[in-house]
């Protein structure tokens, strides 16, 4: 056995094995409103239910390993002590990781991410609307777990309203775990999907994806690309310019084919493929190619 004493490790090291080990690990999507009315939104794994009588949820928003700042999200419970938390399914798992995107304090994650604001009906965040169940909470307590880099901050709320998707119920009004789709938090960039087994999503740390709101309108309002599609298109840090799209369309027939028969719908599929074989800088340019 590998024994390893948590004081003489690196924190990130360190956070790599708890995240290894812990898992799979519900995922928080917690939206929260700054005292001067910006909303953010942030998915959070350190999170479960801990209580039915009262409904209490804890999540936690650690302090940066790398330069021992705080979240937005811990901000702003401090400032206003609401939030919703919005489960996570498969088919919104890249716009969620998108929205993880470390974006400027007062940037929108909803817009970057191109997910759907919905009013809450008793506290001022709103609730993400794509997400299959959706909790309104106040925060009773905010408890710090430390003051150095890597340490938690638990957000203790208590449910004030519970919306469900009335699609993800059985016969019995219960939810069913196949309906559901939830996906769940391990280490790296690992992923677990209740239905399917193991997943990958790159981690978008260390750049600053262009978001959603940039991919143009035309691509964005796609009847065939996902959510998950356009999430991953807006997880890029820049797009291929005009020379390497030309080149790119000039030597693909079907392409041609389709751009000189104006077939949105093909194009669309099109890139569509090249996003699951995972190249995105070729789905792009797909999507750019012009007749």
């Amino acid at each position: 056995m590998l024994t390893i004493d948590p004081k003489e490790i690196q924190i990130p090291k360190l956070f790599g094995h708890l995240t290894g080990a812990v898992g799979p690990r519900p995922i928080a999507f917690a939206s929260t409103i700054s005292k001067n009315g910006a909303v953010n939104l942030a998915p959070f794994s350190f999170f479960n239910v801990f209580s039915a009588n009262p409904p209490i949820l804890v999540f936690s928003p650690a302090r940066s390993g790398r330069d021992n700042t705080t979240k937005n999200t811990l901000d702003n419970v401090l400032e206003l002590p609401e939030c919703t938390i919005n489960i996570v399914n498969y088919a919104m798992v890249q716009q969620m990781s998108l929205a993880s995107t470390a974006y400027a304090k007062g940037i929108n994650e909803f817009t970057k991410s191109g997910l759907t604001e919905l009013s809450s009906e008793t506290i001022q965040p709103p609730r993400v609307q794509e997400s299959p169940v959706q909790f309104e909470c106040k925060v009773i307590e905010v408890k710090a777990l430390g003051n150095q880099g890597g340490a938690g901050n638990l957000v203790i709320c208590e449910i004030l309203k519970i919306h469900i998707d009335p699609k993800v119920l059985d016969k019995n009004d219960m939810i069913d775990p196949v309906k559901i789709d939830q996906v769940a938090r391990l280490g790296a960039n690992w992923y677990s999907r209740a239905k399917e087994g193991l997943f990958e999503v790159p981690k978008p740390v260390a750049k600053m994806g262009i978001g959603v709101d940039a991919i143009p309108e035309e691509i964005r309002l796609s009847s065939i690309l996902t959510g998950n599609d356009l999430g991953i298109l807006g997880n890029v840090e820049q797009i291929p310019n005009d020379e390497e799209v030309a080149l790119f369309a000039s030597q693909q027939l079907d392409l041609r084919s389709y751009l000189d028969n104006s077939n949105t719908e093909m194009i669309h599929k099109m890139a569509q493929k090249y996003l699951a074989d995972k190249n995105v800088n070729n789905a792009w340019k797909v999507l750019l190619a012009k007749r």
